[in-house]
């Protein structure tokens, strides 16, 4: 999945960027409010998380701009802790969560991971779909048998993002925006080979081709 970091601390951007990469999510970043609401509404990101105090513009008119606009992008916004009230107004402006800083990194990864599968319709602590199952915290994909398999990053993005879409003729073009950071060589070709390791693990049913479109997940060839 790929996640907008909107922050301008730079130490806390450093650290934070590679936290969430280790958790398996493809992370842009922007440093100020303007070039955050501009790529918020330009790149098709699973989650923001928006800063409310910015340079050049507020988080908070971000926000406002963004839900003006049509864009539900989820969001969940940084706030200081004792500010109770940026808070209120966040979540009046359309945020989809808080987290009062400072804040511990596991808690935000279990908010976003929530966030996320609440989203797609998943209410249960783990994304289930087709009868796999998703261990976030050990990158892992569950079978139906229990039979436990390890995925690399991209792996476990892309697999992500075709369980919470089942059913759905995803292109290569699609996949790639939500498994590549932005400064990323998007070579589509590419998720052609993660998809067979994929499948690999998977069995060759549960991903299928359809032709000059794309690919769906738990779906068979009618």
């Amino acid at each position: 999945m790929r996640l907008l970091l909107v922050e301008d601390d730079e130490k806390l951007i450093r650290h934070l960027k590679a936290d969430l990469n280790r958790a398996a999510y493809a992370v842009d970043v922007a440093e100020n409010g303007i070039d955050g609401e501009f790529q918020g509404d330009e790149e098709p990101y699973d989650a923001v998380i928006l800063d409310l105090g910015l340079p050049d513009k507020p988080g908070l008119e971000v926000l406002k701009s963004w839900r003006s606009k049509g864009n539900k992008v989820p969001v969940i916004i940084l706030t200081a802790r004792d500010q109770w009230h940026e808070r209120v107004d966040g979540l009046k402006a359309g945020a989809d969560d808080y987290l009062g800083k400072p804040f511990h990194t596991e808690e935000l990864l279990a908010r976003l991971d929530a966030l996320i599968r609440r989203r797609h319709g998943h209410a249960g602590e783990e994304l289930e779909s087709a009868g796999l199952r998703l261990d976030a915290d050990h990158q892992e994909v569950i079978l139906p048998d229990e039979t436990r398999h390890t995925l690399t990053r991209t792996e476990f993005r892309l697999l992500q993002y075709l369980m919470l879409h089942p059913g759905v003729i995803l292109s290569k073009t699609r996949l790639t925006e939500h498994v590549y950071e932005g400064d990323s060589d998007r070579d589509s070709n590419v998720i052609e080979a993660y998809i067979k390791r994929l499948r690999k693990v998977l069995g060759q049913d549960l991903i299928q081709t359809r032709r000059g479109q794309g690919y769906v997940f738990g779906a068979k060839d009618s």
